[in-house]
């Protein structure tokens, strides 16, 4: 596939300019079709860090200071860019990330819509204000954090970063964003995107790097005190102790291995494509894929045989095909911990569907669908999360084994429950230990409502309201309305 203005370099952003690293150094970036590299990007360093900080905290007190209707015009400005470049954002997302282009032309649209939704909750979020009879009045007034540090995923990574930078800036805060080593190339349309809306320098800072490196230098940083991350859970508790330091707060959204809950009474044929999608779309590589489905007794052969025939007919091919449903994994070592999996799964599951390569693609990342039936709950590909396209079936007999099975894992990001009885659809979305719980439906987003996940699944919420509390501290102003009686302690007893 021939991709139109492809960069073979990929500079930091840092005070509305692109630069080098500091020390000059350079990884490369390859694509996961042929795993040869295609650019180099710059590697950040501490010293790049301490320079997008220090832009970062030049751009705030200006930034902080205009009207949230002007920082809400200039978010609006923003997804207007975005949209104009969505079919190089497509081709970009795919070519780089192994995302079908067919999934990854929706990215530009999200993106856009983040911008947008924040662009209005600015301007219509208020501030609580109490009244004590006539004696006292108290208000709340919420006042952006500062600097903050965004650290962002290789999946959908350009949505998953305007996930993060829409609320920053819209709370008044300014920022540096560490986009994944893996995954840089859609993020290197930002400094075009904001030059073209006008976003003052400084405002948005962009360093690229390693996490060990870049990443860690952000974490620890004495001037960044609020750190957002996606990513893996190990990450994710490192990340937790670092910042204890400074005593940081951070938003972890963090590993998943979802259960789907699929009872005899529900549409089975909804329930099925639900499935099906949910674990295999986004090449498997998705935070809140159902990848342990748990099916009622008596439809579970049934169950688990349809879905393994509609893994085997699941299009494996390159991301740039427009019939493409699974494309190419991410990278060669996620490919292969995905590989090791399949491995493990077999000796301790029945392999019903794919498992290997496709025979019609000898190179790349690619892997068929592939679904294990017969999963017990200690089983490693019942309890670990994998991140593609993989699934573990096992069978419940009731209501309460299925709120068991749902809960014995160390994660609770999201949850999926299909059943035709609503009260237990209700009993099961109280009991089932996740974050968020879909019933009847896959995992549809409304941007008003809280995301994040339990245990090990995550720390905070985001979303709405709760992502501006996020980059913002509330101050509680008291003021007398009248004379204020005040016990006089040392003035004797008169």
């Amino acid at each position: 596939m021939t991709i139109d203005n492809l960069p073979t370099r990929i500079r930091h952003w840092i005070g509305g300019e692109l630069l080098d690293s500091a020390d000059g150094r350079l990884f490369d970036v390859a694509d996961p079709v042929t795993n040869t590299p295609y650019a180099q990007a710059a590697r950040g360093s501490q010293a790049d860090i301490d320079r997008a900080v220090s832009a970062a905290g030049s751009a705030f007190p200006a930034w902080k200071g205009i009207s949230n209707r002007e920082r809400a015009n200039m978010l609006n400005r923003i997804a207007d860019a975005v949209e104009a470049r969505h079919e190089q954002l497509a081709q970009f997302e795919s070519f780089d990330s192994g995302l079908p282009i067919t999934q990854a032309k929706g990215q530009a649209k999200r993106a856009a819509e983040n911008f947008r939704y924040f662009a209005d909750v600015i301007v219509a979020l208020g501030e609580e204000a109490f009244r004590q009879a006539d004696s006292q009045f108290s208000y709340v007034v919420r006042t952006p954090v500062g600097v903050a540090g965004l650290i962002t995923p290789w999946n959908t990574p350009f949505m998953l970063e305007s996930w993060k930078l829409a609320p920053a800036v819209a709370s008044g805060c300014t920022l540096v964003l560490k986009p994944a080593e893996w995954t840089p190339l859609s993020a290197s349309l930002w400094p075009e995107i904001f030059a073209e809306a006008g976003l003052p320098a400084g405002v948005v800072n962009i360093v690229h790097g390693v996490g060990e490196e870049a990443g860690q230098a952000l974490v620890d940083h004495p001037d960044v005190p609020r750190i957002s991350f996606t990513g893996s859970t190990s990450t994710g508790r490192h990340i937790l102790r670092s910042s204890a330091d400074h005593l940081k707060t951070t938003s972890m959204e963090l590993g998943g291995k979802s259960p789907v809950v699929v009872f005899a009474d529900a549409d089975l044929d909804a329930a099925l494509d639900s499935v099906v999608f949910g674990v295999f779309s986004l090449n498997g590589e998705r935070c809140t894929a159902g990848s342990r489905v748990l099916v009622e007794r008596t439809v579970y052969d049934e169950f688990a045989q349809r879905l393994a025939h509609r893994a085997e007919q699941v299009r494996v091919g390159p991301p740039s095909d427009p019939v493409t449903e699974v494309g190419a994994l991410v990278h060669p070592d996620h490919y292969q911990r995905v590989l090791d999996y399949v491995d493990i799964g077999r000796k301790e599951a029945t392999l019903l569907a794919g498992g290997t390569r496709p025979d019609h693609l000898p190179d790349g990342n690619y892997l068929q669908p592939t679904v294990f039936a017969g999963v017990t709950q200690d089983a490693r590909i019942f309890q670990e999360e994998i991140f593609g396209p993989v699934v573990a079936v096992a069978p419940f007999d009731t209501e309460t084994e299925a709120i068991t099975l749902a809960n014995a894992t160390q994660y609770g990001l999201a949850a999926y429950i299909w059943t035709s009885d609503l009260q237990r659809g209700h009993r099961l979305a109280h009991a089932v230990e996740s974050g968020m719980v879909w019933v009847n439906s896959h995992n549809i987003r409304d941007l008003r409502t809280p995301f994040g996940g339990v245990k090990a699944s995550g720390v905070g919420r985001e979303g709405g309201a709760h992502s501006v509390d996020f980059y913002t501290e509330s101050k509680i102003v008291h003021v007398a309305m009248g004379h204020v009686h005040t016990p006089k302690f040392g003035g004797g007893t008169s």
